[in-house]
């Protein structure tokens, strides 16, 4: 575990160094592009026969990290905390139905939408997969990653509330995304489908019950940083809330993501304005902010190497190709057109459907939740389409999105 960590953060900062000198992309889309490049060029230089055996040191080195785990049970409970952290409560409280709209019912509309379309299109392609398979691609593709979206965000100029509402919803709908997958692959291991009163309990329970244990966890380590005033222990005060509480929702069976985004935006808020000294806010905002730009780096570099693990043929690039136009269809039709018809509810500037619907960046949540699936042909098929989506989501979209945001900004102060 040391030597797989030592390399894992070694290749990141040799690689962050050489995106800041020589590429100057943003950060975690230029460690990603770098790591993405290098594998490929790996591959190609087997197919020549002159990779003198880096092709079997990277796939073998890639296969000893269980990707799915290092995400969910590793990095994804402290960047979700770290997102949540500089949420303003006070602000988002006034988009609450907004972002609740779009994290649980355009998730749900989502998954319908991108799996059943799928499930259409692709026998057209040569592709059989089933209806279930395509629904479970369809749940573990359409909640926005966080971690994507928000490191993005930091650097394009959107307007203070259509940066809330994009935050928000991707802080939140990734839970339900999780809940979703799971009730789905439930589906596929058992071949019975539950009625809609048990996958409402289902939700309820997850969803809920992760909600209402980030409450009394943030609850908690509010108390705590009340009583003291040193920063050394307020700090791992944090840390531990983090680490221990996502364990333990993990062991209570209930969304250890949504827990920690609520306990986040909890110790943000309440724990800023009323538990911490200067002192105390300033280290924990550095230490916090120092830990989202090492693991998301780290991040971006795994996603670019997993690309060895993933065996694709011309008919599964034309299924990715598909997922790619299926999945932005898809965003488009429940989130930037309700956005667009319901402009009075979301209270947001003229254009912004545009940001949504394009800024809807996919991440390593999705390639996690597809690595865990069990082996077989679908799963090659899902893990390909994932791929597919997740690098023209970052690199495509994430690349371009600023340039969205200025037009639709530009274009609503026309109007």
């Amino acid at each position: 575990m040391l030597d797989i960590t030592a390399i894992c953060l070694v290749t990141t900062a040799l690689l962050a160094y050489l995106n800041h000198r020589f590429v100057r992309l943003p950060t975690t889309i230029g460690v990603m592009v770098i790591a993405l490049g290098l594998s490929l060029a790996i591959v190609l230089l087997d197919v020549l026969g002159l990779d003198y055996g880096l092709r079997q040191y990277e796939e073998s080195f890639v296969r000893s990290i269980d990707f799915s785990d290092v995400l969910m049970r590793g990095m994804l409970s402290l960047l979700l905390f770290a997102g949540a952290l500089h949420v303003d409560l006070r602000e988002l409280k006034s988009y609450r139905w907004q972002v609740g709209a779009l994290a649980l019912v355009g998730t749900l509309a989502s998954t319908l939408v991108v799996g059943f379309g799928m499930w259409l299109v692709l026998p057209w392609i040569g592709v059989a997969l089933p209806l279930l398979h395509c629904l479970l691609f369809g749940a573990l593709i359409s909640p926005t990653d966080p971690i994507a979206v928000m490191g993005i965000l930091k650097s394009a100029d959107a307007p203070k509330n259509l940066e809330l509402v994009v935050a928000g919803e991707s802080l939140f709908n990734d839970g339900i995304g999780v809940v979703l997958f799971a009730l789905v692959l439930g589906m596929v291991a058992s071949g019975n489908t539950p009625t809609a009163g048990a996958a409402l309990q289902l939700l309820a329970l997850e969803a809920g019950g992760g909600i209402v244990f980030g409450l009394g966890l943030g609850f908690v380590t509010y108390r705590l940083l009340k009583s003291v005033d040193q920063y050394q222990v307020e700090v791992l005060l944090t840390l531990a809330a983090v680490l221990g509480g996502y364990a333990l929702a993990t062991h209570l069976h209930i969304s250890g993501p949504l827990a920690m985004v609520v306990a986040g935006l909890m110790i943000g808020n309440q724990g800023r304005a009323y538990a911490m000294s200067d002192t105390t806010q300033r280290y924990i905002d550095m230490f916090w902010e120092l830990i989202d730009e090492i693991l998301n780096a780290v991040l971006f570099v795994l996603i670019g190497m997993e690309v060895l693990r993933i065996e694709f043929t011309a008919s599964l690039l034309l299924g990715g190709a598909t997922a790619i136009v299926m999945t932005l269809l898809a965003r488009w039709l429940t989130v930037g057109v309700p956005v667009r018809a319901l402009c009075g509810f979301f209270r947001l500037p003229p254009g912004s459907w545009r940001v949504l619907t394009w800024g809807g960046l996919r991440g390593g949540i999705s390639v996690a939740l597809a690595l865990s699936l069990s082996s077989g042909e679908e799963r090659e098929a899902i893990l390909a389409f994932t791929y597919c989506t997740v690098v023209f989501s970052i690199l495509v979209q994430g690349l371009t999105i600023g340039r969205v945001i200025r037009r639709a900004v530009s274009s609503g102060a026309g109007n």
